[in-house]
C-alpha cells in the first residue's frame, strides 16, 4: 500500500522541475542506525540515487546516530551491508569510509561542528536552558515555560532555540508550494536534550548547511520538519535553503507506515528468504509506483 496525494510531480516532470531550480546537485541518504533497513528505506534510496544520477549529481551517505541511547553499532554495520548488497554506493562517505573507523559523515562524531553552529546563537541570547519534560508541553508545542528563567546551558538540562512566529514558505519538489510556522508547530525548538543528545531537527539543519546539500529527498512523514529546518539553517547563516522533495510512504495499513522497530519488510529478511537485490528493488518500485527519472 502506498500513501500518495493528488498533484504529485513524478518521473520526468519531477526531474525537469528540479533541473530548472538547481545548477548543482548534492543530496544525501541519511539512515538512523536504530533498526534494520526495510522496503521504505529502499524507496527513499531509489528516489535519492535515481534523482541524483538523472540530474548529474552526487549522493552523500550520512549516519544519523545522534541519539546515542537508541543507535547501535550492529545496526550501522547491517545497514552498510544492506546498501552494498542492494548496489547503492555513495559518492561521499561511502560504506567503506565508515568501516575504517572514524568518519565525518557519522553524526556522533560531529559534536564540535554542532557546538560551533550553536555558539553565535547562544551569544545572541537565542538559546536557553530548559528543565521541562514532555508532560509540560501543550501537545507537540513547547509553550516557553523556561524562556525567561535564565537556566545555564549545562549538562543535565535541555537546550532550546527561540523561534519567533513567522511563516516559512517553500516550494516542495514533489508537492508544490507549502507554508509552515515553526513557532506555531513546535514552539521553541529543543536542540539538545537532557542526556546530551543533539536533536534531529538541529543536526539535520546544521549538517545540510555545512555539508552543502542542495537537494533533500525524504519521506512525506518529515514534511512538517521542513519549515523549522529552513529557519534554523537561515539562523546559522545559510542564505538560500536547499530544495526539499518529500515522497509518499509505503504503508502497511491506511494509517501506519512501515517501521524499523516493528521489523517490517526488512531487507536482510528478504535476502535471507532468497530474494535477489533486483527483486527487492523491483518490489519497492512496484509498491511505490516510482516512474523513471530519465
Amino acid at each position: 500500500m502506498f500513501a500518495s496525494g493528488d498533484g504529485l510531480r513524478t518521473g520526468r516532470d519531477l526531474t525537469d522541475h528540479l533541473r530548472a531550480r538547481l545548477s548543482t546537485v548534492l543530496t544525501r541518504f541519511a539512515p538512523a542506525p536504530t533498526g534494520a533497513l526495510h522496503l521504505g528505506h529502499v524507496v527513499n534510496a531509489i528516489y535519492v540515487w535515481g534523482l541524483a544520477r538523472a540530474l548529474g549529481g552526487r549522493v552523500l551517505l550520512r549516519i544519523e546516530d545522534h541519539d546515542r541511547q537508541r543507535a547501535r553499532p550492529e545496526f550501522e554495520r547491517a545497514l552498510l551491508d544492506d546498501l552494498d548488497w542492494l548496489g547503492f554506493e555513495a559518492d561521499l562517505y561511502p560504506a567503506g569510509a565508515y568501516r575504517m573507523g572514524r568518519c565525518d559523515g557519522r553524526q556522533s562524531e560531529r559534536d564540535a561542528i554542532y557546538r560551533a553552529a550553536l555558539a553565535p546563537l547562544a551569544a545572541a541570547g537565542l538559546v536557553y536552558g530548559c528543565r521541562c519534560s514532555r508532560a509540560d508541553q501543550a501537545g507537540d508545542r513547547y509553550v516557553g515555560t523556561c524562556r525567561a528563567r535564565n537556566i545555564p546551558l549545562d549538562d543535565g538540562v535541555g537546550w532550546r532555540l527561540k523561534l519567533d512566529p513567522g511563516i516559512e514558505a517553500f516550494d516542495d519538489g514533489l508537492l508544490g508550494p507549502q507554508e509552515q510556522d515553526p513557532s506555531a508547530q513546535c514552539g521553541d525548538l529543543l536542540i539538545r536534550d537532557r542526556l546530551g543528545n543533539w536533536t534531529y531537527q538541529f543536526v539535520a539543519a546544521v549538517d545540510d548547511t555545512v555539508q552543502g546539500m542542495t537537494l533533500v529527498v525524504r519521506g512525506h512523514d518529515l514534511l512538517p520538519s521542513t519549515g523549522r529546518q529552513i529557519r534554523v539553517a537561515r539562523m546559522i547563516g545559510r542564505a538560500a535553503p536547499a530544495v526539499f522533495a518529500h515522497h509518499p510512504l509505503i504503508m502497511k495499513t491506511a494509517t501506519q507506515k512501515l517501521s524499523k522497530s516493528d521489523g517490517d519488510s526488512g531487507v536482510a529478511d528478504l535476502r535471507g528468504a532468497g530474494w535477489s537485490a533486483d527483486d527487492v528493488i523491483a518490489r519497492a518500485r512496484e509498491l511505490s509506483g516510482i516512474e523513471s527519472f530519465e
